[in-house]
């Protein structure tokens, strides 16, 4: 298979109009990061015409090397305790219903960023009381005593994703590992938690390897699945080893809701942060699911 050229239905909206350009000048203003930017997101165009960003907190540079992402690796050279307030003010100038924040991988400090984590789910709750709140994290170490800090400041959905079926985590991954981040899931799931996760296709995987990876989701219980196709960011990362077709996105999105799944968002250009909005109506119906009433016994 040529994977020298994207198919057809992998064309993404180029960056433009009166929402992308007030989204860029928030970012801009607020000083903030975007993994928008940083992983080289072919959604960035439309979601910021949309009048949305996944805000990436804890810097831009990542203690981790996964060989799939975009984002800078090394040393990290700031701590910013300042940016909570900044994402919690560009969340409100947003107007958004539902938010999503990710980060880098900060291993090198004793919490693995949890604190501000916590911090910044705290100024968004405060400043913006009606959004949900989605994190998409990095799996802490599998360390539950970081995890529950995150937890304790009640997002609406915990996300943390497994990115590819068990036998590729180390070439993928590198630092991470497939049962690791399971057992980040379901100790989320069983705190109350809406949880949430997602995986790649086109980086070898076998047929029946995808289907004990879904199983294995809708195990843990896992409410929220997006699977999507994976795209080379530069030469230095893992080669795109197939183009998945439209049709197998509709098979897959089929497989997981018949094993047990409550959403699975499915197709080329689907992110873990695409339309999350609309994948939380799915899941909690007319109403985004307000989970820190719910813990509060509201």
């Amino acid at each position: 298979m040529d994977t020298t050229r994207k198919p057809s239905w992998l064309r993404a909206k180029l960056p433009s109009g009166p929402g992308y350009a007030a989204v860029r000048k928030l970012v801009d203003e607020h000083q903030l990061h975007t993994v928008c930017q940083s992983a080289q997101c072919p959604n960035l165009g439309e979601c910021w015409s949309r009048g949305t960003a996944t805000v990436m907190i804890l810097g831009n540079i990542c203690t981790r090397s996964c060989n799939f992402c975009a984002v800078q690796t090394g040393r990290p050279t700031e701590l910013d305790l300042g940016e909570p307030a900044r994402v919690a003010e560009a969340v409100a100038q947003m107007g958004l219903k539902h938010c999503v924040i990710t980060s880098v991988a900060r291993d090198e400090l004793a919490d693995g960023g949890a604190g501000v984590w916590a911090a910044t789910i705290r100024a968004i709750r405060h400043r913006n009381p009606r959004t949900a709140i989605e994190v998409l994290v990095p799996d802490f170490k599998g360390r539950f005593e970081h995890v529950d800090t995150v937890l304790e400041a009640k997002p609406d959905i915990y996300n943390h994703n497994l990115e590819t079926v068990e036998r590729l985590q180390k070439p993928v991954r590198v630092q991470a590992r497939y049962d690791r981040s399971r057992s980040v899931l379901r100790h989320a799931k069983s705190r109350g938690f809406v949880t949430k996760t997602g995986i790649m296709l086109g980086l070898g995987e076998e047929q029946h390897e995808i289907e004990q990876t879904i199983r294995d989701i809708a195990a843990d219980k896992t409410d929220i699945l997006t699977i999507g196709q994976y795209l080379q960011p530069t030469a230095k990362h893992l080669p795109i080893a197939r183009w998945v077709e439209p049709a197998e996105f509709v098979h897959w999105k089929n497989f997981g809701l018949s094993a047990g799944l409550g959403v699975v968002e499915s197709g080329a250009l689907v992110r873990s942060s695409y339309h999350a909005d609309e994948q939380s109506q799915k899941y909690t119906g007319e109403e985004h699911l307000n989970t820190a009433n719910a813990l509060a016994g509201a």
